[in-house]
């Protein structure tokens, strides 16, 4: 068998030098590049019955040309050849616009096969390819690939089939046995001729459940063994936490743990409790108490001689952890540190030399916790809040600050379960699914922009009932290119409006760090009435006394960030509003507006956000979590994909995957892709 990844692409039929570069824009640089290069969706050229067509579908049929073909131009250079042509117990009418040469090709009696689009009133079809004679049953199916530059679609067809006809019997079998009868699937040399050339629906679906699955056991494999090499490596620490003190300490907060919070707290406790590293992930809706499961952790870290860090991406979350947790921890005797680059001269370095002696058992601050100088005396649980906002080296960086502490990541971006399975496969996942007794609901209303008069009216109401507002705006100032309001426009609405009645603030991302912060002071402490700001108050502003959430344009907003942006408010014991503001032109712009209208649930809105963008944009283009899968989409195929991992947990932790001749292919597969080497270096 040759090894399909070091066979150039070069050594495949007519594929020369210049044709090499060409395809290596296209990623494809190998035999093996080139045969796993699937077409992303496929033209329908089976013959339909025309009397079952629509009008304006696309539609292919066979016929005898019964007409000479008659060739008209028009204009600079346009032409249109026609004739008809017997199809079945019907004359149909074709014409080709701006191939004249086609005019040579065909006479009357010739039998053709025509494709285009269907004029049913006409009994027309404006064809876009012909072809002599009858087509084959390969030819019903065209795979249509993703191009670049010069390569066109058929000659990338040609190149792959040349590939296939010389190499395919060198595509190894990597599944054991076992699961490809478990699950009826086709080999993998099948799979990859069917998606390539199939000569039916039934060969390409049969063909999509083989790579889906594939693709989706070879991620998961890849997020389990880091996963189980993550859980087991030497050095994992046990805090042996006194239950009893723990359970003391949960009954004196000063509210009850919902069921959802006792449930992950014994699951994080669980964890710091055995000799295996923690690796887990705390998923919970803006306001469900995260920050409380937390100060349990921490308080269980402190009590059995351990330190605690608490990294969170911004200095004003960090003043708000921090107090948070004083308020909790201090009268247990735990003493909470705040450390920022706010934190200066000699203050700092009395705090970073009672961090060293073990005299601060938590440590709350922003990415400041990861300098050089910054030293725990014996740092055993690390939390980050809001870990996407983190690069993975800043993360590694304070888990380096310990002998392989305990890691928490905690999120209020509600992730779907198939995202939260793909992008954070390697980690255990907790989800807080239900908000603390009592708090109300935000009432969310959809509004047109001509209403702004009434919505300015409503804010002023809510000011005169001693309480505070966000105005949210998509730009910071006038665009060309968008014609949207502005943060500076509104903001000077509202300074004309009120006259010096109530107070407007201004926030954007263009403001130095140390004026944004004094902003969001003045507005914590109720020095602005009404804050006009960009997305920049998205994550981790608590402003209990804010009940008003106006978003201007919020059809250029996703999902998640209109959920996040409302979760700003409602923090309070008093009843909060959130307003959108739009005129969507588009069917997916009514569709986010109706959404937010319907639930409060951060994770049904995060599941429609899914359906509406897809995986690629959920996180943004920087996440580097979520892989790009050929075959595979996560929102369809999310079944597969639950399946793909408990599968990958069974292989990875069964006796025989790491030498036993069933799993060789398997394993050889995945040590040619670097898999084995990744973990061990990580």
């Amino acid at each position: 068998m040759k090894n399909l990844n070091e066979i150039p692409v070069t050594d495949v039929k007519g594929v020369g030098a210049e044709t090499a570069k060409a395809l290596k824009e296209l990623d494809i640089e190998t035999v093996a590049d080139l045969l796993f290069n699937f077409p992303y969706r496929y033209e329908d050229y089976r013959l339909r019955d025309l009397s079952e067509v629509a009008h304006e579908e696309r539609v292919t049929v066979q016929g005898e040309v019964l007409t000479e073909p008659t060739l008209a131009y028009y204009g600079r250079k346009k032409s249109k050849l026609s004739f008809r042509v017997a199809s079945g117990h019907q004359v149909v009418k074709v014409d080709f616009f701006n191939q004249p040469y086609i005019k040579g090709k065909l006479e009357v009696g010739d039998e053709v096969t025509i494709s285009g689009k269907w004029d049913k009133g006409r009994a027309q079809i404006t064809a876009s390819k012909y072809k002599k004679g009858h087509q084959t049953a390969e030819e019903a199916l065209e795979g249509v690939y993703r191009l670049k530059g010069t390569i066109r679609n058929k000659t990338l067809l040609k190149f792959t089939v040349a590939a296939f006809d010389t190499y395919g019997d060198d595509i190894v079998e990597i599944l054991p046995e076992k699961w490809l009868q478990k699950y009826q699937l086709i080999s993998r040399k099948e799979a990859v001729q069917f998606l390539h050339f199939p000569k039916s629906p039934e060969d390409l679906k049969q063909a999509r459940r083989r790579m889906v699955y594939e693709e989706f056991l070879l991620f998961q494999l890849k997020m389990q063994l880091f996963r189980k090499i993550e859980r087991e490596r030497s050095g994992g620490i046990s805090i042996d936490y006194d239950v009893n003190d723990l359970r003391h300490y949960i009954e004196s907060l000063p509210f009850p743990l919902t069921d959802a919070q006792k449930r992950v707290v014994n699951e994080i406790c669980g964890d710091m409790k055995s000799h295996f590293h923690m690796n887990r992930l705390l998923q919970g809706d803006v306001g469900s108490g995260k920050t409380v499961v937390a100060s349990i952790a921490l308080y269980a870290a402190a009590k059995s001689g351990f330190q605690g860090a608490l990294m969170v991406p911004t200095e004003i979350l960090a003043e708000q952890h921090a107090n948070s947790l004083v308020d909790l921890l201090q009268s247990f005797d735990v003493t909470v540190g705040l450390l920022t680059s706010s934190v200066k001269g000699k203050r700092r370095r009395e705090m970073l030399a009672l961090l060293a002696e073990g005299q601060i058992d938590v440590l709350v601050g922003t990415h400041a916790l990861i300098q050089e100088e910054v030293t725990f005396q014996n740092l055993g649980l690390v939390i980050t809040d809001e870990q996407h906002r983190f690069g993975v080296q800043q993360r590694r960086v304070l888990r380096e600050k310990g002998t392989y502490p305990d890691v928490l990541f905690m999120t209020a971006t509600p992730i779907p379960r198939t995202l939260a399975i793909t992008a954070f496969g390697e980690m255990d996942v907790s989800i807080i699914d239900e908000l603390p007794a009592g708090r109300k609901q935000i009432e969310t209303y959809w509004v047109k922009h001509q209403m702004l008069d009434r919505v300015i009216g409503f804010i002023e109401q809510e000011i005169l009932k001693g309480r505070q507002a966000y105005v949210i705006c998509p730009l910071i100032e006038e665009s060309e290119k968008l014609d949207v309001q502005n943060a500076i426009d509104v903001y000077n609405i509202l300074n004309n409006k009120w006259n010096g009645k109530h107070s407007a603030g201004l926030m954007h991302g263009k403001l130095l760090p140390a004026d944004k912060d004094q902003i969001m002071r003045d507005f914590n402490d109720h020095k602005i009435d009404c804050l006009v700001s960009t997305t920049v108050v998205e994550v981790g502003v608590n402003v209990p006394n804010a009940t008003m959430m106006v978003i201007y344009d919020a059809d250029r907003f996703g999902l998640a960030q209109l959920h996040q942006l409302r979760g700003r408010v409602g923090r309070g014991a008093e009843q909060s509003y959130c307003i959108l503001i739009a005129d969507p032109k588009t069917e997916v712009g009514k569709e986010r507006m109706t959404i937010m209208t319907e639930t409060n649930d951060g994770f049904v809105v995060s599941e429609r956000d899914l359906e509406l963008r897809g995986p690629g944009d959920f996180f943004g283009k920087k996440q580097s979590g979520i892989p790009e899968f050929k075959v595979a989409d996560m929102v369809h195929d999310y079944r597969v994909l639950e399946i793909a991992r408990q599968d990958a947990v069974d292989i990875i932790y069964h006796d025989g995957f790491l030498d036993t001749e069933e799993y060789a292919s398997l394993r050889a597969f995945l040590e040619a892709n670097g898999v084995f080497d990744e973990q061990k270096l990580d």
